[in-house]
């Protein structure tokens, strides 16, 4: 018998196999959303799950850590660990919102850039100036103009990462704008925004889903800096950073307060690093030959 007849004949892997198959081949993938899900589902439970953070209790402040208190407590007496699984929902919101927001408004923006030249000289310029000036620097100032707010702080946190999304999506948009089909199209009459629906944006989802990975990471190391320095979101809203804030001047005698909310914050941020690799290797087919 042939090698194709014999090819032909074996049985075709059962969808257990082929899921086995999937998550050994991409472990970074399954490793990073299993830690997401993870932090959802504690987000999600955090009402029934972890006390009021904002409870005061001064018998007991600077406790350290017991089967009753898990965390220990702050200078207040509040349960660091009621704080810190709340302070969980404020970081995927801003994560998941910033790169929400930066997405979509830098791919609207980058493929227009891309497309026309007039526009990208313009529009590119005040993305370049935009970049100039640090995130930190820029978000602060938005909000010092504003009154603080989980709403302001995304939004001031969203508009700095605009214009990496938008250098990313002008590039991918003039390599496929130089493609032979492109320019078919072009002298067929076709209009700009066909072509950009049907032929351009297709080619832009790969790398925009990744880059939207690291805008979230980025967004939420950004919030906790904010909140950190007093400048994010308002102490009555608990939040990582505002937590590891009230903790620095007891970390000698109290070092579980900044502790336990930066283990959290750098595994959420390692664990959406970890999926938005996996997603390159992926998505990427000069190294999915490779593999």
């Amino acid at each position: 018998m042939t090698a194709a007849v014999i090819e032909a004949e074996a049985p075709a892997p059962s969808r257990g196999a082929r899921v086995l198959a999937w998550v050994r081949r991409n472990p970074t993938i399954v490793i990073g959303s299993a830690i997401l899900l993870s932090l959802v589902g504690l987000a999600v439970l955090a009402p029934w799950i972890a006390d009021d953070p904002l409870n005061f209790e001064p018998t007991n402040r600077l406790k350290r850590p017991t089967a009753q208190s898990w965390f220990g407590t702050d200078r207040f007496g509040r349960d660091v660990y009621s704080r810190v699984v709340y302070g969980t929902r404020i970081s995927l919101v801003v994560g998941l919102s910033v790169a929400v927001l930066a997405t979509a408004v830098g791919l609207a923006v980058g493929i227009l850039c891309g497309f026309y030249k007039r526009v990208d000289g313009v529009v590119m310029r005040v993305m370049d100036g935009m970049m100039a000036i640090p995130a930190i620097l820029l978000a602060i100032a938005l909000i010092t103009l504003m009154k603080a707010s989980l709403l302001i702080v995304i939004i001031a946190i969203s508009i700095p990462e605009i214009p990496r999304v938008v250098r990313l999506v002008r590039s991918v948009v003039l390599t496929v704008r130089a493609l032979p089909y492109i320019e078919a199209a072009i002298a067929s009459g076709t209009r700009g925004l066909a072509i950009m629906a049907r032929h351009v944006l297709p080619n832009t989802i790969a790398p925009l889903i990744v880059q939207a990975t690291y805008v979230c990471a980025s967004a939420i190391l950004l919030e906790a800096g904010l909140s950190f320095l007093g400048a994010g979101t308002p102490p009555e809203i608990p939040s990582w950073g505002n937590v590891i804030s009230d903790g620095r001047t007891f970390f000698q005698i109290a070092p579980w307060i900044i502790f336990f909310p930066g283990v959290l914050l750098a595994v959420t941020v390692l664990a959406i690093n970890l999926v938005g690799d996996g997603l390159r290797d992926t998505l990427d087919p000069r190294i999915a030959r490779r593999m």
